[in-house]
């Protein structure tokens, strides 16, 4: 299948990038307001850095990775989150070393999940995220809350969803496994075969299970709120006090636990509110033991993760319309093959200061350059060529009130950029 894409990816047209650039645009501003700086990680890691720091017990590792060996017998799988990838970069290059907290961003990330493909979640689909190295405050939580939700209501989507829960750091959880573990022993032959393997080994990513008979086994289960210790309750007041105080409205939701291992304390959830119900966009948390756990030294983390297919896929519900730009400023006809050269210098000369212009490459005639001028959207075409190259002068014309008018070859690149 040469001239098929592989199930679950699709290629981005030149005639849709826009879109995604338009978002990126407003992504990458926002999280630079608030200090954070752009970071690229490779496509693929070491598979050990996943099953460490996501989980083997989670739905990403046990089902959805894609994994391989390479020529060099090493077990390597493509990127099905960002953290893991950024905080490895975080201990590669003691980046805990300079000035905290860290702050860094990435847009564009290739991210490869080998699940059904779904509106707006695709086996290759792309996230924007955030991440903060070094921030033990609830204030932290709270500001990468606000980002994510500047992000979406600065793309215009309204009716936003923000849930959250905390998770409690590992002595919490440890009461709380033996809760969850005493209320689900009655009901475990009810639970499909991966939550009974969840069972001893992690059973709060049953929680997280998406298979319906093991969501109504999990009706009146304990909620782990009950079981934070006294500094997790604290922080987990100090989120809501920060979010009351910026006004972001949110709703507690207890079953929150997220897909990955690494998280604690904090998790978090944004959803737009729909006639169909609510519909995922973004979500991250606290992980304040990834960074040890991969090698470094013991450090306080928050992030999150925000799909841009989905965020498309809702402007698109909402019937929200990204302008499409211009692409040309200006087409330059050649009359005649000796006016070719002198068209090709104006072009590149126009390109150069900063005009987009375009010129033909094909031999069109001057008739069929005026169509493709048109075609392009070019309002104003430059003929190069006849008596008024011999004179060192161009034509220039309208191409909507069609007008025309004569001005001097070398005057003719400030003349356009005055016009634009």
């Amino acid at each position: 299948m040469l001239t098929q894409a592989p199930k679950g990816t699709k290629d981005l047209l030149p005639q849709d990038a826009y879109r995604f650039q338009a978002v990126e645009a407003v992504e990458k501003r926002i999280a630079e307001r608030a200090g954070y700086r752009e970071i690229r990680t490779p496509v693929f890691e070491h598979t050990e850095l996943f099953l460490r720091g996501v989980g083997d017990t989670t739905d990403i590792v046990q089902k959805e990775m894609y994994t391989f060996t390479d020529k060099g017998d090493r077990s390597i799988t493509l990127k099905p989150e960002g953290t893991a990838g950024a905080v490895r970069a975080l201990v590669e290059h003691s980046l805990y070393a300079g000035p905290l907290p860290v702050k860094m961003y990435y847009v564009n990330n290739p991210i490869f999940r080998y699940e059904a493909p779904q509106s707006g979640r695709l086996r290759e689909h792309h996230q924007f995220g955030c991440e903060c190295f070094g921030a033990a405050e609830p204030s932290c939580d709270a500001e990468l809350i606000s980002i994510a939700v500047d992000v979406l209501k600065g793309l215009g989507l309204d009716n936003l969803v923000v849930n959250i829960n905390s998770i409690g750091c590992p002595e919490c959880r440890r009461v709380y496994h033996e809760k969850l573990r005493a209320f689900l022993s009655q009901r475990l032959d009810k639970l499909c075969e991966t939550c009974r393997g969840r069972f001893e080994k992690n059973p709060l990513r049953i929680l997280d299970c998406k298979v319906e008979s093991c969501q109504k086994q999990l009706e009146g289960a304990p909620s782990i709120l009950d079981c934070l210790c006294d500094e997790c309750a604290a922080h987990f007041e100090g989120l809501k006090a920060n979010l009351d105080a910026l006004e972001i409205p949110y709703s507690v939701d207890p079953r929150i636990v997220r897909g990955l291992d690494y998280y604690t304390r904090t998790v978090f959830e944004i959803a737009r509110q729909t006639e169909n119900g609510t519909q995922a966009v973004c979500g991250g948390g606290r992980y304040d033991g990834l960074v040890e756990q991969i090698g470094g030294p013991k450090l306080p983390a928050m992030g999150f993760g925000m799909g841009v297919e989905r965020v498309l896929m809702l402007l698109e519900q909402s019937g929200i319309t990204i302008p499409e730009p211009r692409h040309y400023d200006v087409y330059v006809a050649a009359l005649g093959a000796e006016a070719r050269i002198p068209a090709l210098k104006l072009t590149t000369g126009l390109r150069r200061a900063g005009v987009k212009s375009e010129m033909d490459h094909a031999g069109r005639s001057l008739k069929a350059q005026f169509k493709h001028a048109d075609k392009v959207g070019a309002p104003y075409i430059f003929i190069v060529g006849g008596d008024e190259l011999a004179r060192g002068t161009v034509k220039l014309r309208n191409m909507e009130t069609k007008e025309e008018c004569e001005i001097p070859l070398e005057n003719a690149v400030e003349n356009m950029k005055e016009r634009i």
